[in-house]
């Protein structure tokens, strides 16, 4: 199983920046070692230029950071999976915590979008994770396995196992500087290993399980060295080629 390395920029990047980025990711990076897969999230107004930058890298991918559950139609400023494949991508971003506690996506509808993606043959990153608050109060794993099951909901059992991945990405280590410690992440991770073994079976152990929040060069090794651990989801640490590729390469 490859090492799922993503990359999510957010609200950042013009056109040429992010084109500029991803040229400079890729000669840093150089030849990707056989372990690794590496997966951009652009804004949308630059998928098409870092899609096409990236199209002859090897090993590199790109993916939109939401979409709408329609192919077409009178849905004033959405964007469909369809236009999404159409500049690039190969995958989708679902359930990220800032669509979830800022722009108020609910557990159903994340469910029907991650379904809605990968029915259009996009692959799905769906993320999942705890408030503070929860965490403090123990609910750690009600609230994870609330979110896998409802956004997994939809998905059919016999999709292969590349076609979906799992980010857990504890709410309150996004862009904070704070890290989940190690058994909090192994803790974390085997839950989720737990939840997809009984939704898919024996396959639910070949889906990736990735962590974000805060993750750093200086972090990176020690955290996808952990069981269960297929990968990383980057905010900040993306935005600049030379720390992204340290974090690739980690």
């Amino acid at each position: 199983m490859k090492k799922l390395m993503a990359a999510n920029w957010k609200m950042y990047k013009t056109w040429d920046e992010a084109k500029a980025t991803a040229r400079e990711l890729a000669d840093l990076v150089g030849a990707l070692p056989d372990d690794r897969e590496v997966l951009i999230f652009p804004p949308f107004t630059a998928l098409k230029g870092v899609s096409d930058e990236l199209a002859s890298v090897k090993g590199f991918s790109t993916g939109g950071q939401d979409y709408y559950i329609q192919e077409e139609g009178a849905f004033t400023g959405e964007i469909s999976p369809k236009m999404l494949k159409d500049c690039g991508a190969a995958f989708g971003l679902t359930g990220h915590s800032e669509r979830r506690h800022v722009l108020g996506e609910t557990d159903e509808y994340i469910g029907k979008k991650t379904a809605y993606g990968i029915a259009s043959g996009l692959k799905v990153v769906l993320c999942v994770g705890e408030l503070i608050e929860e965490r403090k109060a123990g609910k750690v794993e009600e609230v994870v396995e609330r979110q896998i099951r409802e956004g997994l909901k939809d998905v059919p059992r016999e999709i292969e196992a590349e076609q979906i991945a799992i980010a857990y990405e504890p709410v309150w280590a996004i862009g904070t500087g704070e890290v989940a410690g190690p058994e909090e992440i192994v803790e974390a991770h085997a839950f989720c290993r737990k939840i997809l073994v009984d939704l898919f079976g024996e396959k639910g152990n070949e889906i990736r399980v990735l962590y974000g929040g805060s993750v750093k060069p200086e972090n990176c090794s020690q955290i996808i060295s952990l069981d269960n651990v297929d990968g990383v989801l980057v905010g900040g640490a993306s935005l600049k080629g030379e720390s992204f590729s340290k974090i690739v390469l980690a």
